[in-house]
């Protein structure tokens, strides 16, 4: 069993491989896993070398190759991949077929739009309600809001999906996020730190990463679902 920063090493290493055909490199990793020194991604990587995860390939600079992943990972599309974290839970359908998948459900507060695209204006306040299977709660407090713009479209959030959001303050690299820019703008977008900046990173090559200083953005919660409706 790995612990969980080995998990998310291997992970990192496996979706920069998917995605660039090389290894990130010791910096790039340090970074992703927010760890203070190379010290510590050395003993991961040694440790993922011994319990036959990896292998590192000699006398070629940043060489490892991925030997397996962990038991129950399921691979996913070169696109989804760019996601590199997290395809939401979804609830699809009409309503009939959506409100089978709920019949024994949970409400939670829809709190107007967000951005995932050009930014538009803060949270809203509470609008209506809407019907969530329990399954994909679980702890914590909850909201939904509604999705306008194409910028996480490689992460399976269409424009017209209401995401189903957990109420969280801080989030962890790879997070799907909602973002307050500067106390104006709310956006959702993948969350990473990059030399002591935050970035905000859209799933789409439309759109270009933001790079902002950390006390400009604000983590609202975390994208646990996502619910799809077709008229």
């Amino acid at each position: 069993m790995l612990t969980r920063k080995q998990h998310e090493l291997l992970m990192f290493i496996h979706n920069r491989l998917q995605e660039d055909g090389v290894p990130p490199s010791f910096d790039e990793m340090k970074d992703a896993l927010e760890l203070k020194s190379k010290s510590g991604i050395h003993r991961l990587i040694t440790a993922l070398e011994e319990r036959g995860f990896i292998r590192r390939l000699a006398n070629r600079a940043r060489a490892l190759e991925v030997l397996k992943m962990p038991e129950g990972f399921a691979p996913v599309s070169a696109d989804a991949e760019k996601a590199k974290s997290f395809m939401p839970s979804v609830i699809e359908g009409g309503l009939s077929k959506a409100a089978a998948s709920v019949s024994e459900s949970s409400t939670v507060p829809v709190m107007g739009r967000i951005a995932a695209g050009t930014p538009i204006s803060a949270i809203q306040e509470h609008t209506h309600d809407i019907a969530v299977s329990p399954d994909m709660l679980g702890m914590g407090e909850h909201y939904a809001l509604e999705v306008n713009g194409d910028s996480m479209i490689e992460a399976g959030i269409f424009d017209g999906d209401t995401v189903v959001i957990r109420h969280a303050n801080s989030a962890e690299p790879g997070d799907i996020v909602v973002a307050l820019v500067d106390d104006e703008e709310a956006t959702l977008k993948t969350f990473r730190r990059e030399n002591g900046q935050i970035a905000l990173v859209a799933a789409n090559p439309a759109y270009e990463t933001r790079l902002l200083d950390a006390n400009r953005v604000n983590v609202q919660g975390k994208l646990v679902g996502l619910i799809r409706r077709y008229h």
